[in-house]
């Protein structure tokens, strides 16, 4: 599980914000070519992947014996940075 840089996570997360942000504004303009079908397919697999990595962090959790529902609330809001942000958490030595 040591094989995520704090460099490569923070890069990680301005890549994501800086996309959120480039989708957002673009969002707005109201011109879209998708139609409502493919959303509803893409939604569906964003949840069911949303669904499988939460499932990952409570196995994770489990094993190394920590409390992964307080992480449930940030996790539903802003999935992939509170992911890494879990990953960065469970890093750290563990106390004897």
């Amino acid at each position: 599980m040591y094989v995520w840089s704090k460099r490569l996570v923070i890069g990680l997360l301005a890549a994501f914000g800086l996309l959120l942000v480039l989708f957002v504004i673009e969002g707005q303009t109201g011109a879209s070519g998708l139609k409502m079908h493919t959303i509803r397919w893409i939604t569906l697999n964003y949840a069911g992947l949303a669904l499988w990595v939460f499932v990952w962090m409570i196995d994770q959790a489990r094993v190394r014996g920590r409390n992964v529902w307080l992480w449930l609330p940030p996790f539903l809001f802003a999935p992939l940075p509170t992911l890494m942000a879990f990953v960065l958490f469970l890093q750290r030595p563990m106390k004897t």
